[in-house]
């Protein structure tokens, strides 16, 4: 079988050999080159096209997660495990925001680590069970959130007539031409329409239209 080639980066040199040792001692990974950088990084993901990265977060000129968004970017499909010492909330959802497949920490024992590279490989997500759990947390918040502002804005609570003057505004009509469809005074159709863009929050006839349209408030 063909080991899984891996691309390292990390700019502690000793880390970094250490790492280095650990995945070539596997008969199924091999380490085909090193970055102490992520631009070297980059560069070496555009040569080489690796089947994995493993990427420090903190290093010098170009940091982990600009380069895997630089990489992911450039190069969609490829597969970035990000190690860090920190565990925190905003690297994490950063470095997934990124591209990342796998969030690992250095003080990660050897088993746990060389278990998150083989995830990522198969195409699994490399995350502990408490980083997911965090994942899952973060997404669920956010869909509440969406939700939330979702009903905040349910839609306004139009008179009948003055639905009939919404209707005609979507169609283009002018206020006298809606005046003449309605049978009411001109000034009683300006009335509506100042109600209505009010209750909209539109600035103007044709949001008025748009922002009716998104609340079902128009007939087909």
């Amino acid at each position: 079988m063909t080991p899984a080639r891996i691309l390292l980066a990390d700019d502690h040199e000793l880390f970094r050999d250490g790492l280095a040792g650990l995945i070539n001692a596997q008969s199924d990974l091999e380490v085909i080159a090193e970055a102490g950088d992520g631009l070297e990084a980059l560069k070496l993901a555009r040569d080489l096209k690796p089947d994995l990265i493993v990427m420090d977060i903190n290093m010098p000129i170009c940091d982990g997660l600009e380069a895997t968004r630089l990489i992911c970017t450039e190069l969609p499909g490829s597969r970035i495990v990000t190690l860090t010492v920190h565990d925190e909330d905003e690297k994490l959802f950063s470095a997934i925001k990124a591209g990342a497949v796998g969030y690992l920490l250095k003080s990660t024992d050897k088993k746990k680590f060389l278990a998150g590279l083989r995830m990522a490989l198969a195409g699994e997500a490399a995350l502990s069970s408490k980083i997911a759990t965090r994942v899952l947390d973060e997404f669920s918040r956010l869909m509440n959130q969406s939700i939330a502002v979702a009903s905040s804005e349910e839609a306004p609570d139009l008179t009948n007539r003055e639905r009939d003057v919404l209707q005609l505004i979507a169609t283009g009509s002018a206020d006298k031409e809606i005046a003449k469809t309605l049978s009411i005074s001109l000034y009683t159709v300006k009335s509506h329409v100042r109600n209505i863009l009010g209750k909209l929050h539109a600035v103007n006839r044709r949001e008025a239209a748009r922002l009716a349209s998104r609340h079902g408030l128009l007939d087909d």
